[in-house]
């Protein structure tokens, strides 16, 4: 189940995934430490993009999920060529910690014709406090497996 990094305003649904806010032990504290500071730094890139960018700034309502991912990546492609052009010196960064491989996921979303699924069960799904909390575990699990206890 997809999910997204949120902060303490969001209700506990399985799609969103807030930090711990008094982390007991070493995991939790990896996992708070590691999600507060993904979380700024998608709020950080997007802000930019919105400052750089109307399109990004003004609401999408109305447009389909596939050219909303179109103009992002369009966006995010004409801001690193405007970086790099200004940049005098331009150092890529090392990525390798980034790169796990070939993956099986997809980049494309599906469109709505072609999910034939029953939106009340995902609904309940998607509010399961259940569902919430073993994905926030698992999540806890993989950043300690990934990252251990560095400090970084």
């Amino acid at each position: 189940m997809p999910y997204y990094l949120t902060d303490g305003i969001y209700p506990n649904w399985a799609t969103f995934i807030q930090s711990i806010p008094l982390p007991q032990g070493p995991k939790a504290v990896a996992f708070a430490k590691r999600q507060e500071s993904t979380r700024k730094d998608v709020e950080r890139a997007f802000g930019v993009l919105q400052s750089r960018f109307a399109i990004v700034k003004n609401p999408a309502l109305k447009w389909d999920k596939e050219k909303i991912g179109k103009v992002m990546r369009a966006c995010v492609i004409l801001h690193n060529m405007i970086v790099e052009d200004e940049r005098q010196g331009y150092i890529l960064a090392n990525t390798s910690e980034f790169e796990s491989g070939e993956s099986n996921r997809s980049s494309k979303v599906r469109r709505r014709e072609s999910v034939n699924v029953d939106m009340l069960n995902i609904r309940n799904l998607v509010r399961d406090p259940q569902i919430h909390e073993r994905l926030k575990a698992d999540l806890v699990e993989n950043v300690w497996a990934k990252f251990g206890d560095r400090s970084d």
